[in-house]
């Protein structure tokens, strides 16, 4: 876990801090499939803004993701860059929970669950290893990508001959 203590960090209202970080990143689990961060480490931007309110994170990095296509399973690499917020008031309104990041805790800033969160939200509903994937062939499966094709209609069993009769009335 990768954590950066906040007591090392003075500052009054309107003042800012900067630093760069490394992160390691681990590997994510999405839809039962494994996707690797390459490279595991990365540098990113943190930057700290005290506000009279409260305070403001920001983190900036970008990730490159190895793994399978959803649709053919082939290799996919995503590029995921990351340009994520949070805010931590200096006194919630009713002890609301609302106005409080999660990664900090005991004045530690945990950039580790941070950014897998972060890269987490980034990420499309479906990786693809090119926008106009094919996928593979639902009848032999093979992959539509590099062999296209079609197959002829498979003769339909005689259990359905009422509902053809049907369709063709209709």
């Amino acid at each position: 876990m990768r954590s950066f203590s906040l007591r090392q960090v003075k500052l009054r209202s309107g003042e800012e801090y900067r630093d760069e970080v490394e992160l390691e990143l681990e590997p994510f689990e999405l839809g039962g499939e494994r996707y690797l961060p390459v490279p595991d480490k990365v540098p990113a931007q943190l930057v700290i803004q005290k506000a009279s309110t409260g305070t403001v994170f920001e983190l900036g990095f970008t990730t490159r993701l190895h793994g399978p296509c959803y649709r053919c399973l082939g290799d996919a690499v995503l590029e995921v860059p990351i340009a994520a917020r949070e805010y931590q008031a200096t006194n919630p309104p009713d002890g609301s929970d609302e106005l409080r990041t999660p990664y900090l805790v005991d004045d530690k800033l945990d950039l580790s669950a941070w950014a897998r969160d972060a890269v987490a939200l980034a990420l499309p509903d479906k990786i693809l290893c090119r926008s106009d994937c094919a996928g593979l062939c639902p009848m032999c499966g093979k992959n539509l990508n590099d062999e296209p094709h079609e197959h002829e209609d498979e003769p339909t069993s005689s259990r359905w001959s009422a509902l053809e009769a049907l369709r063709g009335k209709l």
